[in-house]
């Protein structure tokens, strides 16, 4: 099995809940990918480094991945991590929903890591309405990184993708809503 179809298998089976929720955005939804509870277990930690890393590789260059803590955050450190046995070390950073409140009240996590102007991907877990994406986007060029690349690992196909688009980024996804 290729490594896609067996993160694909784990997504189904550790992350695929079919019942009611409320999500992020506020809308009401007949399922939920909690992508996280792939993410952290070891087969799938490594699937989603490599398979982000894979992506990388083509297209746009980037110096550095990060994108919105919770959610981004083990799927950049794990992306780290394997570009890191692949000898083209790409480091990570995280951005917080609020200013940190104490020490040096950042956004950004990491930037000891990374130089102004540095080209970077933002790497999301799951994007519904884009919202999250566009504010990790902004934080990122507030923070003085150049947004080359947004990946995510499951597109839910509710409009994320084109209000990225319209601010101009194109949405790489490993899999949408209708793969599962």
């Amino acid at each position: 099995m290729k490594d896609k179809e067996r993160l694909l298998v784990l997504l189904k089976e550790k992350s695929y809940l079919k019942k009611k929720v409320i999500l992020s955005s506020g809308k009401e939804s007949n399922f939920y990918i909690d992508v996280k509870q792939t993410a952290l277990h070891p087969e799938g930690m490594v699937l989603i480094g490599k398979l982000i890393f894979e992506r990388l590789k083509t297209g746009e260059k980037v110096e550095a991945i990060g994108g919105m803590t919770m959610g981004a955050d083990p799927l950049t450190v794990a992306t780290s991590f394997f570009s890191y046995l692949e000898k083209k070390p790409l480091p990570s950073f995280f951005i917080r929903k609020e200013p940190k409140k104490h020490g040096t009240a950042q956004w950004v996590e990491g930037t000891y890591n990374l130089k102004s102007g540095m080209p970077v991907a933002i790497i999301e877990d799951v994007v519904t309405t884009g919202a999250s994406t566009l504010l990790a986007i902004e934080r990122a060029i507030q923070a003085g990184y150049v947004v080359k690349r947004v990946i995510a690992i499951v597109d839910r196909e509710e409009g994320g993708k084109e209000e990225i688009q319209k601010a101009g980024y194109a949405l790489e996804s490993l899999f949408t809503q209708s793969d599962f």
